[in-house]
């Protein structure tokens, strides 16, 4: 299992970019394998930024671009289940969009499970990592908005949560049902299913409708979402199963 935290240029999952990120690679017999790298964004990494992580331009200006990185990142982290904090909503569909403007193929994440400390939390506690590492942890987050602090800090939260909850199944397959806030077909919870397992579109006009059906009913509605402000892994996503009707 890979816990991961990224520190990125803002909060736009479809425009921002990565300048930091760092990952523990935990195997099944315990051992940690730990990196962590600061990556050039290609774009100014604004000062409401620096201010949360102290990352500056000048600290990645000699760096490699994500796009040099991708390669080995996607082969590190295949074959991986995924833990992070608040990593369903942000850390997992940011980085799918920087493997694919890279060119890198996504489907390591098709087959995984996505564990996300955030709402394990929340479910519990309802605090932020700061607290939840102070509380379940019994120390303080030094060097918080780093992000090899706060993905061992994650790391730690999760252990101690098995440890205070006996009703935490030591499993990813209940952790990972249990940290989602409802299963979605990409990363940005535009496309969601519906009892039947039938994608749905969650957002809009035509919430809660079949995405196949609107496709059918609507034709541009498929040009619309692709001319859009939309993830590529969401436009991805339409894609194949606008490819499906064919």
């Amino acid at each position: 299992m890979v816990f991961f935290d990224l520190e990125t240029t803002g909060t736009n999952i479809s425009t921002d970019r990565i300048v930091e990120i760092s990952v523990v690679k935990v195997m099944p017999d315990g051992e940690q394998i730990v990196r962590t790298r600061r990556i050039n964004p290609e774009m100014p990494i604004p000062a409401e930024a620096t201010a949360v992580h102290h990352i500056t331009d000048e600290d990645v200006k000699d760096c490699p671009t994500f796009r040099q990185v991708a390669k080995s990142l996607r082969e590190f982290m295949t074959g991986c289940d995924f833990c992070g904090f608040n990593s369903n909503r942000f850390d997992l569909p940011l980085l799918a969009e920087e493997f694919m403007r890279a060119g890198v193929d996504v489907d390591l994440f098709k087959k995984a499970k996505y564990v996300d400390v955030q709402n394990i939390f929340h479910k519990k506690e309802e605090r932020t990592l700061v607290a939840a590492y102070r509380f379940y942890c019994g120390k303080e987050l030094e060097a918080a908005h780093s992000a090899n602090a706060d993905t061992m800090a994650t790391y730690e939260v999760l252990c101690a949560q098995l440890d205070k909850y006996g009703d935490l199944e030591n499993s990813i397959d209940f952790l990972s049902e249990f940290s989602s806030r409802g299963k979605t077909a990409d990363f940005a919870g535009r496309i969601g299913y519906d009892e039947k397992g039938v994608e749905i579109i969650t957002f809009g006009k035509h919430k809660g409708k079949s995405v196949e059906e609107v496709f059918r009913k609507e034709p541009s509605y498929y040009e619309w979402i692709m001319n859009g402000d939309f993830p590529q892994y969401t436009k991805k996503i339409f894609t194949e199963i606008k490819l499906r009707l064919k």
